[in-house]
């Protein structure tokens, strides 16, 4: 009974980590173009990568133009614009409504 309380509570505490995970890491390797506190400017291919960066970015070694870098950056949204969507399911919902109506009327 033990073992089984025990495996439960295991399974619990991964499952809640594998949750809490958060967004994906990504990451661009090549040279730097371009640097100050706010962007780093990275060259991948023929691609102009600017990637912005804070006081809480961590650098390991000499950062300046020109040196070869591997940048790690997560994906967040800084606005989301609904579109399309919402204006069709309003359009259907007033034909739905005016259907409802007319055979309300009818049935009385």
């Amino acid at each position: 009974m033990q073992r089984l309380l025990g495996a439960v509570i295991v399974s619990l505490f991964l499952a809640t980590a594998a949750i809490a995970a958060g967004p994906k890491d990504y990451q661009v390797t090549g040279p730097v173009l371009d640097v100050n506190n706010d962007v780093i400017t990275v060259q991948k291919g023929t691609e102009k990568w600017e990637i912005a960066r804070d006081k809480d970015t961590k650098v390991d070694g000499d950062l300046k133009k020109g040196s070869r870098v591997t940048v790690k950056y997560k994906m967040t949204a800084s606005s989301i614009e609904v579109k399309g969507a919402a204006k069709a399911a309003t359009k259907t919902d007033t034909k739905a409504k005016a259907g409802e109506t007319k055979s309300e009327s009818k049935t009385k």
